[in-house]
């Protein structure tokens, strides 16, 4: 979602995937924090973009998951393992993302990972 937001390019397939329904977005309340967290950040480098408006729309037109724990860490980086617990607790087989870390994990729990310019949405 940050990538729609501050960078041009494959990350907005995934928004014109989703409003013409041809994506479900799902998320937890610990993602949605992370987005916010980040685009705080990157606020700083690109001023006057305003990441609330996309986070609210996301917010009320996304299934929210609550977060599920995975026991053990399963990405090589662990700030991830929340993508792959939302996506198992909501049911979800791919997680869309251009994260080496999660794609890595192609296959785990029964999710594959794909690129966002591997999928096709239109």
């Amino acid at each position: 979602m940050i990538s729609w937001v501050f960078f041009a390019g494959p990350p907005y397939r995934i928004l014109e995937g989703w409003r013409a329904g041809r994506v479900q977005l799902v998320i937890s309340h610990e993602i949605l924090e992370e987005y916010q967290r980040v685009g705080d950040i990157l606020a700083v480098q690109f001023p006057g973009v305003d990441l609330q408006p996309r986070l609210d729309l996301v917010t009320m037109n996304a299934e929210i998951f609550s977060d599920k724990i995975i026991a053990e860490p399963v990405c090589e980086d662990p700030d991830d393992d929340k993508f792959i617990a939302c996506a198992m607790v909501s049911g979800c087989k791919i997680i869309v993302s251009g994260d080496k870390h999660l794609l890595k994990l192609s296959g785990f729990g029964g999710i594959t990972g794909g690129r966002l310019w591997g999928i096709p949405l239109a």
